[in-house]
């Protein structure tokens, strides 16, 4: 695997080395022991799918509050995507400002998102998978969100909205630090 530090402290990309043959290739698309080499520490207790019918649907910006803040490693599986980590967390020096990224099936990236950060993705193709891998079990009480067009952070989705869940349409504008679990320097 190649790991890759983005702008946002604690959050990498994870790029496949794959080993080809007449068969096609094969790749390690997770390795806890690559990852500890970097200081980073995956304990995966629950994986999800997100599946979106069409292009321009935007999921998000969502996070976990502590005591069950959570850190993802997202992939995408089928079609395209554009995904987004915006950095919450108080004191940190990328606080309010954001990461974007394309995940493809065809380039087999991920994008670690560590606690304390939001994301969001928007699908840039019809019929696109993600898969997530969390390392805390989802818990609704301590869900969290914040706008997808919040003016602070400036977030330039490529494509015309498509599809919203209505209470991803009604987080609130990020104002001032929200209450999350992160270290800044990790």
């Amino acid at each position: 695997m190649i790991v890759t530090p983005t702008l946002i402290p604690g959050s990498y990309t994870l790029d496949v080395e794959p080993r080809h043959d007449a068969r096609g290739f094969f790749a390690r698309a997770f390795c806890r022991n690559e990852l500890a080499q970097h200081g980073l520490h995956l304990d995966v207790v629950q994986a999800n799918i997100a599946f979106n019918r069409r292009a321009g649907t935007i999921r998000g910006l969502h996070y976990q509050r502590a005591p069950s803040a959570e850190t993802k490693l997202v992939r995408c599986t089928r079609g395209a995507v554009l995904d987004v980590v915006v950095d919450l967390r108080p004191g940190s020096p990328t606080w309010r400002r954001h990461v974007a990224v394309e995940l493809t099936a065809a380039n087999h990236r991920s994008l670690l998102i560590p606690r304390g950060c939001a994301h969001g993705y928007q699908t840039l193709e019809d019929e696109t998978e993600l898969s997530y891998w969390v390392d805390a079990v989802y818990d609704a009480a301590a869900e969290g969100g914040v706008r997808y067009d919040d003016p602070a952070i400036k977030i330039r989705w490529p494509l015309p909205l498509t599809e919203m869940s209505d209470k991803d349409r009604v987080w609130p504008l990020l104002e001032r630090p929200v209450e999350v679990e992160g270290d800044p320097r990790t």
